[in-house]
């Protein structure tokens, strides 16, 4: 949210309105705009949908508004908002902006009426309804623009929007005189409006405002109104941007003939907004209604171009057609400036919604926002089938030149040096021509450290029990108390079917079984010892990949043993490496919200460097895209460079995109729907980056990222995409759709897709031996799989029988 930055005082302020020099205001503008907003500049993707045209006020400028008309319904019906609406999201809009007149219930006996005749009292009592049916049939995020209200009004508004506004536009109220624009109008009154903020900040609405320039104000009643919007926020932090939007005449109103502000003009208020309103406030201005002007305007200190819609016109300024988002983000580029799409709340709201949005309302929000709480830039979901789309964010141009921020960044990394949280932060915050900047920084890194082949293990994943007594709110494979309803039943593995498996998977090719599970509240140390010991008894050289840091715990903790007492065992009865997995993010302050009954951050990394000294060497994983930014990301990469410069034991990094769809926190609303995939594959990027050369390995999951995925991966910094799997059922129980088993022909293709040499390999990233080869080439299909229901049938050789 906009905070104090650096801001002038009331007599400097009104000092600026003789400030000819509007090339050095702009300078200072934009370089405070680039404090607090960097090289991105905003957009929401928006239907327009005008409820009402009627309205009690006749500003003298507008063709928005009019009186009724003979054979025009008074307001929208519900399926007409409806089929707006749709038509938005499926060309991927987030926002629904309703714009309607104010109060034309108070002038026109047809719009009473015809409320009447839909069943409310009232234009907001409708309005109201129609924003509550966006949101549950769409999704579509309001912002509600319907003038001049008091607070119990927002308050109420408040629970089907995400946004409200109202614009000063001015608080010269000699404008609301006989011969002024707004004369006859009683809701333009400057008083009124700027009630009207007040309240807004009172309800803890995140609200837009700002100003309409050209009606006939002077340059020091511009700065009267933007101290004034100023001073409101400073009182409630609520005003989320603020417009200056340019008067154009048109033709049949009484200013059709008024002159219109010059773009100079238009200019000098942006960069004095900006100097007013400081360095955290975003300043829009209407890109439609200045199209000649872009480049100068962002020079000027804009951060955003408010709503552009796909789908719908500008029906308050029906002469002035929106620019395609491709343009826009040409122009965009030309002033050297990334363009983004944004959601109607900003991020600083997102963040604290617990004040500004109401809990309904904010679970839709979060499904929309990525983890700087902006849009995501396309219709990609982690783990979803991937589909040829419309609402794809366009290819971002080129931005001219170098930059100089991200240089500096590529520099320190290519020479192995440790990345700073704030610079990690910057790349993953890399967003249109900037992020493929990141993307072929990391790829050429990775080529110069590991060259060109892009290596797979042959393996099988045996998850011996779904049954677990902890409650990660991301988890839907875990089967406890709090997790009935999710996919599948409770069970638990005995050892003749875990050996089976493994025989199975030896036998098509596999050098590696991957076993991990629940925490069974019957397990003990003995039980995991003893699955280690039933698999080399079946198939003695099998690799065997288990037990994540919080197994190992579990174990040592029942069988009152240190954890490098405990992982020695476990070495001896046959464990070849362990999984970095219940890693998550190593931030507590996430881990607070996501697994609040799971071994902390220290504790993870004190076991896996455990398991290091031990002998053992493990993966690292970073399960991301929920409750956490971009500097939880940042501290996690940074405390595993840290444990393997101690430790030096882990293979590889392997970046886990959060499944959605099941997890239990999400389905509570508590939760985005994953990262974008412009983070997604960030992570792999940054991860190449910040990790160099420390862990040479980056890994890309085919069951989060598809195919297709795993290939821009491989663009982006990857050298690994992982394991067969046979048997993957955690990432299906949370709602994946890309299988479970990615055998060595398609595993293969997919790199030569990329343009790369592939390689099977061991665990430890040795060479598989050539009959496994063979083998997996021409494995068998999978036989059935038992999965007796857990504690329902224990018998002798179970391994609840086996518990301690």
């Amino acid at each position: 949210m906009a905070g104090a930055g650096e801001r002038p005082g009331r007599d400097a302020a009104l000092a600026l309105a003789e400030e000819g020099d509007i090339a050095g205001l702009m300078r200072e503008a934009a370089r405070l705009r680039d404090i607090g907003f960097g090289a991105t500049v905003t957009v929401s993707r928006k239907v327009f949908i005008p409820l009402t045209q009627l309205c009690r006020d006749v500003c003298h400028y507008c063709t928005f508004a009019h009186p009724p008309r003979k054979g025009q319904r008074a307001f929208l019906t519900p399926d007409e908002v409806l089929e707006i609406a749709r038509a938005g999201a499926r060309v991927g809009c987030d926002e629904a902006l309703f714009t309607l007149g104010d109060k034309p219930e108070l002038r026109y006996a047809v719009a009473r009426e015809e409320l009447a005749a839909l069943g409310y009292a009232s234009t907001l009592d409708y309005l109201a309804a129609m924003a509550a049916l966006v949101l549950k049939e769409t999704g579509l995020l309001p912002h509600l623009n319907a003038g001049v209200m008091g607070e119990a009004d927002l308050a109420r508004l408040r629970k089907v929007s995400a946004s409200q506004g109202t614009m000063i536009e001015t608080t010269a109220a000699r404008l609301s005189a006989r011969g002024g624009p707004h004369f006859g109008s009683p809701d333009k009154l400057p008083a009124a409006r700027l009630a009207t903020l007040e309240a807004a900040g009172r309800a803890n609405v995140p609200f837009t405002t700002g100003l309409l320039i050209g009606i006939g104000e002077t340059r020091a009643e511009r700065i009267e109104a933007l101290l004034a919007i100023r001073d409101s926020h400073q009182r409630h932090g609520h005003v989320q941007e603020v417009i200056i939007q340019n008067f154009r005449a048109k033709a049949g109103t009484r200013m059709a003939h008024a002159p219109e502000p010059s773009l100079e003009d238009h200019l000098w208020t942006v960069a004095v907004a900006r100097l007013i309103l400081g360095p955290a406030m975003s300043i829009q201005a209407p890109p439609n209604l200045q199209p000649e002007g872009l480049k100068a305007l962002i020079e000027a200190g804009i951060n955003d171009w408010g709503g552009v819609s796909p789908v719908t016109p500008d029906h308050v300024n029906p002469e002035a057609p929106w620019p395609a988002l491709s343009a826009l983000g040409v122009a965009t580029a030309r002033a050297g400036k990334v363009l983004s799409p944004r959601l109607a709340v900003y991020p600083g709201y997102i963040e604290e919604r617990a004040r500004w949005l109401d809990p309904e309302v904010a679970s839709l929000v979060l499904r929309r926002a990525d983890a700087a709480g902006l849009a995501h830039e396309s219709a990609w979901r982690v783990g979803e089938e991937e589909r040829a789309s419309v609402v794809d964010w366009p290819a971002a141009p080129a931005l001219v030149g170098p930059d100089s921020a991200l240089d500096a960044i590529f520099d320190k990394a290519f020479a192995g040096r440790e990345l700073a949280e704030a610079e990690i932060v910057t790349l993953f915050d890399a967003r249109g021509s900037r992020a493929q900047r990141v993307f072929e920084a990391a790829d050429a890194l990775r080529r110069e450290s590991v060259g060109d082949t892009v290596s797979y293990v042959v393996t099988r994943n045996i998850n011996y029990t779904n049954v677990c007594a902890y409650k990660c709110g991301f988890c839907a494979f875990s089967k406890g108390r709090q997790h009935e309803h999710l996919r599948g039943k409770p069970y638990e593995l005995d050892l003749d079917e875990i050996q089976r498996r493994t025989r199975e998977a030896w036998a098509r090719g596999a050098t590696e079984v991957c076993m991990q599970g629940g925490i069974h509240p019957d397990f003990s140390g003995e039980t995991y010892l003893a699955i280690l010991r039933a698999v080399k008894q079946a198939v003695p050289d099998m690799h065997v990949h288990a037990f994540s840091a919080l197994e190992v715990r579990h174990g040592a903790a029942t069988l009152r043993l240190p954890v490098a007492e405990f992982l020695a065992r476990l070495k001896q009865a046959g464990l070849g490496s362990l999984p970095g997995t219940a890693a998550e993010i190593l931030d507590d302050e996430v881990r607070a919200v996501i697994c609040p009954d799971k071994l902390n951050t220290g504790e993870w990394l004190e076991t896996i460097g455990a398991a290091h000294r031990t002998g053992l060497k493990t993966t690292s994983t970073i399960m991301f895209g929920h409750v956490d930014g971009y500097r939880h990301w940042a501290r996690h990469l940074l405390r595993l460079r840290r444990q393997q410069a101690e430790t030096g034991g882990i293979t590889e990094f392997v970046p886990l995109p959060f499944l959605h769809m099941e997890a239990p926190l999400y389905l509570k609303g508590g939760t985005r729907a994953g990262p974008s995939r412009r983070e997604a594959l960030l992570m792999h990027a940054v991860g190449r980056l910040a990790l160099n050369p420390l862990i040479p390995n980056i890994q890309a999951s085919w069951v989060k990222l598809g195919e297709g995925g795993i290939v821009a991966a491989l663009k982006a910094g990857a050298n690994d995409i992982g394991g067969t799997l046979m048997d993957e059922s955690i990432s299906r129980a949370a709602g994946g759709m890309h299988g479970q088993e990615f055998p060595p022909d398609r595993m293969e293709a997919a790199i030569r897709a990329a343009g790369r040499q592939a390689r099977q390999r061991t665990t430890i990233y040795g060479e598989a031996p050539s009959r496994q080869k063979q083998r997996s080439y021409a494995a068998d299909p999978l036989g059935p799989r038992q999965e007796p229901v857990a504690g329902k049938f224990a018998k002798i050789g179970s391994l609840t029988a086996l518990r301690g």
